[in-house]
């Protein structure tokens, strides 16, 4: 450090005058004429709703836009808009995930890209679905008027969007006490740095704490199928060199036991609930080994690749499907094993597969989102068959949702910041994902947006 006379050293005046001309030069707003690119759209978010790209304002006039944001400010919700020309500075395929990304509140963001739209938010300000079903709404009822089609969107988005407003839009428009107003706000952010990271580890500390609950919960659970799995290859009692054990008898019995052994190892190494996912699969694909196998030594068909019995895993392959509703749900065809389709058939319950809950025993589609990992390794997860089969179930309400099983430790909406807060870039990129309508030069249409990519 360098030796100052003692007259000459810096005071704490002179330090704040510092930090303050420093946070002027960063936080005064940057004129309309501005390089353009995805930071400088972020940047325009963090102080104001809306954003006009120069080059996008035939689309939205300045009046209009200043009309639309203070619809946005007035309602105190975090929506953000911008309004961009189709352009290789902003890629249709990652302009939404970029924005959100280097703003970095937690929002709802509408993005008007051309001709386009397309709209993303975090979980916990807007359920996926509800911006999927609006944003398909908007464009099927809108003349493709940016004016109309924005205001139509964040009309109906203020009415279901959580949260609040981000601080940093008390700022005016650039004038001499709007820039005090913004170092004010910036001295608050530096204060209030070290509150602000110690809220986001509390958040991951909580989120861990839930996933490790939820992993404790799988462990029993799937320590239970592997000891069932093991006691059905004791009762198989094959013997490689028994007399008219043949090779595809002996692979069979080689990739049953290669099966057992895998699962094992894969469960002694899980450390997050989606961990279980492969462990399932494998034991899956063990019982069918072993039903081969058994079909072998009979001199029976071979059985059908099936997923296993829906009612209780343990069961082994389905064999045919059964016409079945939960408690309270429409009938549907599920897959079961043989004794469970002659048991609904009777009239009788299922042999379904209990799990502990709080409430006690459950079937384990209605003991809650913990048990995804392990339905969806069985099964198939979001893209198999068990979402459809689930419908009306407590687990299937999670199941149903987009992305169940791309991240099923999910710690839920509630241990994350809210809208309106700083998250950073610690989002789910895939709730900001989708492709934008509408056509214009640069080649990417994206195709029709709302036809299912969300």
């Amino acid at each position: 450090m360098p030796a100052y006379p003692r007259a000459a050293r810096p005071g704490p005046a002179t330090a704040l005058a510092g930090l303050l001309l420093a946070l002027a030069a960063v936080l005064v707003p940057i004129p309309a004429h501005a390089a353009s690119g995805t930071a400088t759209v972020a940047d325009a978010l963090k102080k104001s709703p809306v954003y006009v790209d120069p080059r996008a304002e035939s689309q939205l006039p300045k009046p209009d836009a200043d009309a639309l944001a203070k619809k946005i400010k007035d309602a105190g919700r975090p929506v953000f808009v911008a309004v961009l020309p189709q352009s290789t500075e902003f890629p249709s395929a990652s302009v939404l995930q970029d924005v959100r990304s280097l703003t970095g509140i937690t929002g709802l963001y509408a993005i008007r890209l051309g001709d386009g739209f397309n709209a993303g938010a975090d979980r916990q300000v807007m359920a996926k679905n509800a911006v999927q079903n609006l944003v398909g709404a908007v464009k099927r009822s809108s003349t493709h008027d940016a004016k109309a089609e924005l205001n139509s969107f964040v009309d109906q988005a203020l009415h279901q969007a959580k949260g609040k407003a981000p601080g940093s839009w008390t700022g005016g428009s650039g004038d001499s006490s709007a820039t005090i107003a913004w170092l004010a706000v910036g001295g608050v952010l530096v204060v209030g740095g070290g509150a602000g990271y110690a809220l986001l580890r509390r958040s991951k500390k909580k989120r861990e704490e839930r996933e490790r609950a939820e992993l404790d919960a799988l462990r029993t659970v799937v320590d239970e199928d592997i000891t069932a799995y093991a006691e059905e290859l004791d009762r198989l009692a094959f013997t490689p060199s028994e007399p008219g054990a043949t090779d595809e008898m002996r692979k069979d019995y080689e990739h049953a036991l290669d099966a057992y052994d895998k699962a094992k190892e894969q469960m002694a190494a899980a450390t997050r609930p989606q961990d279980v996912q492969p462990v399932t699969e494998t034991l899956a694909d063990g019982r069918f080994a072993l039903a081969t196998l058994a079909a072998r030594r009979n001199g029976a068909p071979l059985p059908e690749r099936r997923v296993p019995c829906f009612f209780d895993p343990r069961h082994g392959p389905s064999a045919i499907d059964v016409q079945w509703a939960p408690v309270g749900g429409a009938p549907r065809p599920v897959p079961a094993c043989a004794a469970d389709v002659a048991r609904v058939n009777s009239g009788e319950d299922p042999e379904a597969r209990m799990v502990h809950t709080d409430q006690g025993p459950q079937p384990y589609w209605n003991a809650g989102p913990a048990y995804a990992p392990w339905a969806g390794g069985y099964f198939g997860g979001a893209g198999g068959i068990l979402g459809g089969l689930l419908v009306g179930t407590v687990l299937g309400s999670l199941i149903s949702a987009p992305d169940a099983f791309a991240e099923p430790g999910f710690a839920g909406p509630e241990s994350l910041p809210g809208g309106g807060e700083f998250s950073g870039s610690d989002f789910n990129p895939s709730d900001f994902s989708g492709s934008f309508g509408g056509g214009g030069s640069g080649g990417d249409s994206g195709g029709d947006f709302g036809s299912g990519d969300w």
